[in-house]
């Protein structure tokens, strides 16, 4: 196991052209102090946890005093907001401090958000507060637990400072974890800045260190945005699988790994709604649960568009072969639903209307009013229906045509509900759940709440019987609870 100065920092990234980034160094926070440390995240960079008894510990990882081996710097790009082309955005209010290579060779990105101004905060102070801090720092767990594919959290901190957004908050620190921060984005602002040469210096770079199997395609960068078409579409119907909604997917939160990046107002739903809006600022519920499928075409499209120089000569051409690889989206995309579909009903065999008997669930499920994540867990039980799912006649009907269907099924029906349950998660990080955390911790110090959940979420599909209150219908209360992008 590493400590921090033995961790190997390999800062790749910093290579690049001053183009790409700008460098600077963290801002100090005012008494800055450690909440929590994920070490399950220690782990994927081979980082002893004793290392937190160190006193030094806070500063060094923290950002507030030199970490050996570290080179920060914010990252550029641009992006298509809410539709809408924004030539230049960049890290904001985020730091790379660098990459770490472990024994294995994997490369991880360590990055600070809420470290201060950058070249690219345009008039924000590049800070975050508390509650958006704790609200990605326990998704990111929780997408973790589920199975998702995500950005971590290694560590979170706060502060005694204050930064202002609608009103006076707590200012704190998260340093995320993750395969490598490209976006969608990265290449756009290269695109339209006309700089085709560094275009092919970025898609080199990623074949490089991220995709190496690929250089030796006959096309490497046709296949680099083949590879991005199939992990994009396969990591949306993830989400709706779950019933988790971004509510914000812009391009420039959109990445290249094919990981689910920078929360800022997600949620998964309670009681289903298949045009579910989680984003109060989205008034025209362009990123609504039902539209996350068309909008990652959406955002490959504009990615298509900035990697055209690199896909042949022949402008026809390239469009022809970008076309062809976007045309491929559609079909992983209902493919990959509908596997899971068939998962979480418990179906091994195939038949035509099994997308249908899923989807007629849903209609049934958003008429009654009934909770998704707890509705598709209590199917996994004996007798579904009969064990605290309200049965309207049309739920009712719908199980006779669910029992009837199992039928033909070879596999008895224990393996049938321990496979469900392996995919029908019991618990996930509900709205109210990170509200009580981040409540506590804003008005008492306390803590405690984050260390359950976090423990409770890496393990979400176990019953876990002395954390129940936790897969209870929603408190009146939490019908309040509204998110932002300012979340």
């Amino acid at each position: 196991m590493n400590t921090l100065e033995s961790l190997r920092f390999d800062n790749v990234y910093g290579g690049l052209p001053g183009i790409f980034h700008s460098r600077h160094q963290p801002e100090l926070l005012e008494n800055q102090y450690l909440i929590h440390f994920n070490t399950r995240v220690a782990d994927l960079l081979e980082l002893d946890p004793g290392e937190l008894s160190r006193p030094d510990f806070v500063s060094l990882i923290g950002g507030t005093s030199a970490w050996p081996g570290t080179d920060p710097l914010a990252m550029c790009y641009s992006g298509h907001q809410f539709g809408q082309y924004v030539p230049r955005l960049g890290d904001g209010r985020a730091l790379l401090l660098g990459q770490v290579r472990t024994r294995g060779n994997r490369l991880w990105d360590l990055q600070l958000k809420g470290s201060g101004r950058t070249l690219y905060s345009r008039q924000g102070d590049g800070k975050a507060v508390l509650r958006s801090t704790i609200r990605e720092y326990l998704c990111s767990a929780a997408m973790t637990g589920l199975g998702i594919p995500t950005t971590q959290a290694l560590a979170l901190f706060g502060s005694d400072e204050h930064v202002y957004r609608e009103q006076l908050e707590t200012g704190a620190m998260l340093i995320r974890v993750a395969p490598g921060h490209l976006r969608f984005g990265s290449f756009e602002f290269l695109f339209y800045q006309n700089r085709y040469d560094d275009l092919k210096i970025l898609a080199d770079f990623a074949l490089d260190h991220y995709y190496p199997v690929l250089k030796d395609s006959r096309e490497p960068y046709l296949s680099l945005f083949s590879t991005i078409v199939d992990l994009t579409a396969r990591l949306i119907a993830q989400w709706q699988s779950v019933g988790f909604c971004h509510g914000v997917m812009n391009s420039d939160n959109m990445s290249i790994h094919g990981i689910t990046i920078d929360y800022g107002p997600f949620g998964f739903m309670d009681r289903y709604q298949a045009g579910h809006i989680c984003n109060h600022s989205d008034r025209t519920g362009r990123y609504a649960f039902n539209r996350q499928g068309p909008v990652g075409l959406f955002n490959l499209g504009c990615l298509a568009q900035a990697m055209l120089p690199l896909f042949d000569q022949s402008p026809e051409q390239a469009v022809e072969k970008a076309t062809g690889e976007l045309m491929k989206y559609e079909g992983i995309f209902d493919d990959a639903c509908l596997k899971s579909k068939r998962a979480k009903l418990g179906l091994h065999k195939e038949t035509d209307e099994d997308g249908r008997l899923y989807d007629d669930l849903l209609t049934v499920m958003e008429r009654d009013q009934l909770d998704f994540t707890n509705t598709f867990r209590m199917l996994c039980s004996p007798g579904s229906g009969r064990n605290g799912m309200p049965c309207s006649a049309d739920l009712t009907d719908w199980l006779t045509r669910y029992r009837k269907r199992l039928e033909i099924e070879e596999t008895n029906g224990r393996d049938r509900r321990r496979a469900m349950e392996r995919v029908n998660p019991r618990y996930v990080l509900r709205n109210w759940m990170a509200e009580i955390a981040i409540r506590k911790a804003r008005d008492e110090m306390d803590y405690s709440e984050i260390d359950k959940l976090v423990g409770l979420l890496a393990r979400p599909f176990d019953e876990q019987p002395d954390f129940q209150v936790y897969a209870s219908p929603p408190p009146d209360w939490a019908a309040r609870l509204s998110v932002s992008c300012s979340s």
